[in-house]
């Protein structure tokens, strides 16, 4: 019997833990994972983790000068860096300093969690040096390589896959059962009080003039948790100042999306990932335009999807249907639906997503050739301190490594061995700012969280 391959999934949020776990099990089906927290901002809590629906041990927290030295002592056959872009180039950086010639290491694996709809070209030329760097659709597979091209990088690590916790049964009508909206709130889409207001009171709104209708919100974290972007504005205390309260038929929920799309019959959001899910399974999906189709909500991410809609047309009973060609372009077309015609695969690179067959199949081969490699080149990121000079170093030092991604001087052994009084600082603050939040004292809640970062 084979050996199993080790697995280390490095993650710095909710979602990007389920991005990384659920990544992992697609490219090495027969693996052993084990699970690491950059510690953060954004580092999750037990229920936070329990509702991605990735069953394991709780993941270590641990620094980046902690995990290099993790990955340096531990023999990892593949290692998933579900991370913002600046802690990727770190970890690069710091594994071209642990490897800096052909040798036995980790492939190393990076990616998305979904929509990639601003800072295009910063996000990706943080993440080059990678062995694989995947894309979600075919779409965003050819926009990485022209940015990658565009600045004389090699593209090669580019690998056409799909988002890997796309899944669940086919949408069934409610038949007996009570019409459900989801409407799926973001921690900062919009990011004004205001704006986030008049959304959660057209979705109350719906549910006074729908009656026969159950309006669920769909919430992410609770106030004073963390998300992958800070949510000044949590949805649970604006409900709280609607006049006369939510209807009835209206509530806010929290669990895992994939749970509660199987009871959902249109889903409604901004731009959150979760309606790439909700359209793979072919439920009814809205991205609102009430507040414009701006680059800064990332709902221009869906134009030509068939799916923008605002309240008042969903109100007069509006249900929008994808575009076939646009979902199959985005990766999220059903698994085993014919595509239609034109939208076939788009050059060399691409994956069995585009075709309706296994999207990651590309991606299992390439891992598989890696790891048959006696040995593997060092890492080979774009950005150098003489490609950017005054743009690299800042970046590792945020991570505590040198320019040359070497830990500074003491950092490991410090940092590992932090102190008991610190924890309990630490976690003293972070109950601060819940209560201040509970208080509605939301002003001073961010600053009491950040002093807990410290």
């Amino acid at each position: 019997m084979p050996e199993r391959k080790r697995v280390a999934v490095l993650a710095d949020s909710d979602t990007r833990w389920k991005w990384g776990a659920t990544t992992a099990r697609r490219l090495v089906p027969d693996h052993q994972l084990t699970g690491y927290l950059l510690r953060g901002r954004a580092t999750p809590t037990a229920r936070q983790l329990g509702e991605v629906g990735v069953e394991t041990d709780r993941p270590a927290e641990v620094t980046c000068a902690e995990f290099l030295a993790e990955i340096a002592r531990e023999r990892y056959d593949v290692v998933v860096l579900a991370l913002v872009g600046g802690a990727v180039q770190a970890v690069l950086h710091g594994a071209r300093a642990l490897w800096p010639a052909p040798a036995r290491r980790p492939v190393l694996v990076t990616g998305y969690v979904g929509v990639v709809y601003e800072k295009l070209a910063d996000g990706l030329l943080l993440r080059h040096g990678a062995d694989l760097v995947l894309a979600n659709s075919r779409h965003d597979a050819e926009r990485f390589r022209a940015v990658y091209e565009g600045v004389g990088a090699d593209a090669g690590a580019v690998t056409e896959t799909a988002l890997p916790f796309l899944g669940g049964a086919p949408y069934e009508p409610p038949g007996s059962r009570a019409h459900t909206v989801v409407f799926a709130v973001q921690p900062s889409v919009p990011d004004s009080r205001a704006d986030r207001a008049y959304l959660l009171e057209r979705a109350a709104g719906h549910a006074r003039k729908h009656p026969d209708r159950e309006v669920l919100i769909k919430l992410r974290s609770k106030p004073g948790e963390h998300t992958t972007h800070l949510e000044e504005q949590p949805y649970q205390r604006l409900a709280e100042k609607i006049p006369g309260g939510l209807p009835a038929n209206c509530r806010l929920v929290y669990g895992n999306m994939g749970e509660v799309l199987d009871g959902t019959d249109l889903l409604v959001t901004v731009s959150s990932t979760a309606a790439l899910e909700s359209l793979h399974r072919s439920i009814p999906t809205a991205v609102l335009t009430d507040l414009g189709i701006r680059e800064a909500l990332g709902n221009h991410h869906f134009l030509g999807s068939g799916c923008l809609a605002s309240w008042d047309q969903l109100d007069s009973g509006l249900l929008p249907e994808g575009d076939p060609v646009w979902l199959a372009a985005q990766g999220v077309r059903a698994p085993g639906a014919p595509g239609p015609a034109g939208a076939g695969p788009a050059g060399p690179a691409a994956s069995g997503a585009a075709a309706g067959g296994d999207a990651y199949a590309v991606a299992r081969a390439k891992v598989a050739g890696l790891l048959a490699a006696t040995r593997l080149p060092s890492p080979a990121p774009y950005y150098t301190l003489t490609t950017a000079p005054g743009y690299l170093p800042g970046i590792l030092a945020r991570h505590r490594l040198a320019p040359d991604g070497t830990p500074l001087p003491g950092t490991t052994r410090q940092e590992a061995g932090e102190s008991r009084l610190r924890r309990r600082l630490r976690a003293h603050l972070r109950e601060a700012a819940r209560g201040a939040y509970r208080h509605g004292v939301q002003r001073v809640a961010p600053v009491i969280r950040r002093l807990g970062e410290l």
